[in-house]
């Protein structure tokens, strides 16, 4: 293994844990309201399946981020996914035997991680410089690293509920990032600069208010308590 291998690998592991903290809160949010021993089942095949899925996506990143609206509709559903999992922690916090909360849990972390895969797999895939092996063992070497962090933070979450507020914010916010980056979205805004200045922050604060509110007037109504 030569030292330019080597350090290709570090930069595959590094890039993706930098650009994994947004998935660590989206684990810990949908497996804190699980049993110990379900969570980590949860954390562990979520984790594995996003990592999977992230090897795959990465192969074809530069067909991916042609498609028109394709970062739009994946923080649209971001944004939903933040609400959601805001609504239903106190839900899955009462209902921890099921098997399903498992499956759940498990497509939640999937499904969320790759609508905000968009940084990463373009950054993975231009440290990788296409070599598909390097990718998987970096990948690979960054999943217990981000299991780790997630289950820290679950437990964290569980001691003080109110985070989950700032846990949903935070991926609000990464999702109002994804709709203005979008190629299409962004050009209407730079259309929209001769007449109005929009500054780039606007839109990720507004919907981080809109998740926040709309969470907190929920569990207000059927009487959620964030300590």
């Amino acid at each position: 293994m030569t030292w330019q291998v080597v350090l290709t690998l570090l930069n595959i592991v590094f890039i993706n844990l930098l650009l994994s903290g947004d998935n660590a809160v989206v684990i810990a949010m949908a497996t804190m309201g699980l049993p110990e021993a379900i969570r980590k089942k949860a954390i562990f095949w979520g984790t594995s399946g996003y990592f999977v899925l992230l090897v795959l996506l990465t192969s074809v990143a530069a067909i991916l981020i042609q498609i028109p609206l394709f970062q739009f509709v994946g923080g649209v559903l971001l944004a939903w996914i933040a609400v959601k999992l805001l609504i239903n922690e106190e839900e899955n916090a009462e209902n921890q035997k099921s098997s399903a909360d498992l499956k759940k849990a498990i497509g939640t972390i999937i499904w969320a991680a790759l609508l905000m895969s968009t940084d990463n797999v373009l950054a993975i895939a231009g440290a990788a410089k296409g070599d598909l092996v390097l990718l998987f063992i970096g990948l690979g070497i960054s999943i217990p690293i981000v299991m780790a962090g997630s289950t820290l933070l679950a437990t964290v979450m569980r001691k003080y509920p109110w985070l989950v507020f700032v846990g949903s914010g935070i991926l609000a916010w990464t999702s109002g990032t994804m709709i203005v980056e979008d190629k299409y979205i962004a050009s209407v805004l730079h259309g929209l600069q001769a007449t109005v200045q929009i500054p780039e922050f606007v839109i990720p604060a507004v919907l981080t208010v809109m998740v926040i509110l709309i969470g907190k007037k929920y569990r207000d109504a059927v009487g959620i308590l964030s300590k």
